[in-house]
């Protein structure tokens, strides 16, 4: 969902042309402080803040924006900008941000990943130990064995090779 801030009289039009072009639902907020409600009740994908509001309120717009989570903010002169211009700037940000999304998750599976190998390695080799033990009852090595096969399968899931 996109949040339109803007006290434009087409704010509801240039809304409507938005969420037609990008196939997101959008709302309007007239004010910062409307805004500021909305953030705090809805998570947003895109805030488009009216650069004019920005400059007439910089601290109520500072505060507005702590609310926003991760959603990507777009400030724009809308009194200049066309909606295609709005448009096109959003779907740039959008690209952005998956990207961006995109490079950290991969980075947070690699450092789970290698967190893990040393974990899943010491266990392994602790299973292996365990079950050379002479005289090990048997309910004690099948424990051991299904121990021993399940980090085998988590080695496997992490990407660690022989």
């Amino acid at each position: 969902m996109i949040l339109l801030v803007t006290p434009s009289v087409r704010a509801q039009e240039c809304a409507q042309a938005i969420q037609q072009l990008t196939t997101e639902a959008v709302q309007v907020a007239s004010t910062v402080q409307l805004a500021s409600e909305k953030l705090r009740n809805q998570d947003y994908v895109v805030v488009i803040l009216d650069q004019s509001l920005v400059e007439a309120e910089p601290d109520e717009t500072e505060l507005a924006l702590q609310h926003a989570g991760s959603a990507v903010v777009l400030q724009m002169n809308l009194a200049i900008s066309g909606v295609e211009r709005v448009v096109r700037e959003l779907r740039v940000a959008l690209n952005r941000r998956k990207r961006e999304t995109l490079a950290a998750r991969r980075d947070a599976e690699q450092a789970l990943r290698s967190e893990l190998k040393g974990t899943v390695t010491a266990l392994l080799l602790s299973c292996e130990m365990a079950l050379g033990v002479p005289n090990l009852p048997l309910k004690a090595e099948n424990k051991l064995r299904a121990v021993y096969d399940l980090a085998r399968e988590m080695r496997v899931k992490i990407g660690m090779t022989q």
